[in-house]
């Protein structure tokens, strides 16, 4: 083995980061290969490397036995002991066979094979690097797009956006930086390949723990999240300090901490709403920001009736019924939702077990601590 083969090892060790274990590995095999292939040799051989002076030597392995039924595999037990006395039946004998004119055909043959090894040691590295980082953000910049998928260099790696994956309403662009979420990293024959979506809802629960302190460091808690990706949001939050607004912390002074994500998202509509044990306290939260007069819960079916103003029943339904779909989706709970006045008629409200005046029943979840960021619902 030449020097500069030596130097190139160390080389790839640096600038690859792959051991050298793995690349000595790889110029074995390939030395072997180019031994059986050159020499027509079709005995077991071993490849011996010394690093330090940059010799190489081929040895053949032949087994002791009592009856030699191939030359080229086997040798006797007298013949063995010819060469060393300690030999018995079983052992292996290894003799030098290394041909003078090897060096430079086996560099020749070896090339492709090394090549080849060390694109695969790069590959599992890549892998390693990319699969401890699934269900995590990270930044991208569009490289290119075909009819299905957007393709996201991530740096080492190329990510697949697949088309069930993108907003909707957002247009991509060769060299656009985007924020993606890692759904998957595969092991495949070309390479890891990974996976990233905009419309996890992982990625909004990452966002925030970027933006709000208080969430990253365990203060707040993100319980539940609800998304239609493009369109809407819903979070639900809850502090592990009294002292703490939970729901203020992610909205941030002005709204500055939620625009900033919702500016991230192409103006995807997002509400935050404090997440509460009691479902009935929970369900009123979550249809925010409708008032709710009552909310009455069927543990059985895990199902809930509530209770809006008349005025306020476009409102809680949402367009095309989402916000009560998110809100369902939320909680956890089936959400019936009906107005004031069909309740009355019905017999559900008041309930019969309890009393209710005018006052009370505009103002039982006036307090609650839902932030109303959209109205547009109404319309």
């Amino acid at each position: 083995m030449s020097s500069e083969l030596l130097d190139a090892l160390v080389a790839l060790e640096k600038q690859k980061g792959i051991s050298r274990d793995v690349l000595v590995e790889a110029i074995e095999a390939a030395l072997v290969t180019a031994y059986k292939r050159n020499f027509n040799q079709a005995q077991n051989v071993r490849v011996d490397l010394n690093l330090d002076n940059g010799s190489m030597r081929v040895y053949s392995r032949k087994d002791v036995m009592e009856e030699v039924l191939d030359e080229r595999l086997h040798i006797s037990l007298e013949d063995a002991k010819v060469v060393n006395p300690a030999f018995e039946l079983g052992d292996i004998v290894e003799e030098e066979v290394t041909p003078r004119n090897f060096g430079r055909i086996a560099a020749q043959t070896a090339k492709q094979v090394v090549t080849q090894r060390v694109r695969e040691a790069e590959r599992g590295l890549i892998y390693e690097e990319y699969v401890d980082r699934e269900e995590d953000i990270v930044n991208g910049i569009v490289e290119r797009l075909d009819a299905r998928n957007i393709y996201v260099g991530l740096g080492k790696v190329e990510a697949v956006l697949p088309v069930n994956e993108q907003i909707q309403n957002e247009v991509y662009h060769p060299h656009d930086r985007i924020k993606v979420f890692i759904t998957k990293v595969e092991r495949t024959t070309r390479g890891p390949q990974v996976f990233v979506s905009r419309t996890h809802p992982g990625l909004l629960r990452r966002l925030f723990e970027m933006e709000v302190p208080e969430i990253f460091d365990g203060i707040v808690e993100i319980k539940s999240i609800a998304r239609e990706a493009g369109d809407r949001s819903k979070i639900s939050v809850v502090a592990h300090n009294e002292e703490v607004d939970p729901v203020g912390s992610c909205v941030g002074s002005k709204g500055s901490r939620v625009q900033t994500i919702v500016n991230e998202l192409n103006g995807e509509k997002i509400d935050i709403v404090e997440w509460s044990e009691d479902p009935v306290i929970f369900v009123a939260n979550a249809l925010s920001p409708s008032k709710v007069l009552d909310v009455q819960v069927n543990e059985e079916e895990k199902s809930t009736t509530v209770v809006v103003p008349d005025y306020q029943l476009s409102l809680a339904i949402g367009k095309r019924g989402q916000n009560a779909r998110l809100a369902a989706k939320l909680t956890g709970w089936k959400i019936d939702i009906k107005s004031e006045t069909d309740a009355r008629e019905l017999g559900l409200y008041p309930p019969a077990n309890a009393q209710y005046d005018d006052e009370y029943e505009e103002d039982e979840y006036e307090d609650n601590d839902s932030i109303d960021l959209y109205k547009d619902d109404e319309e």
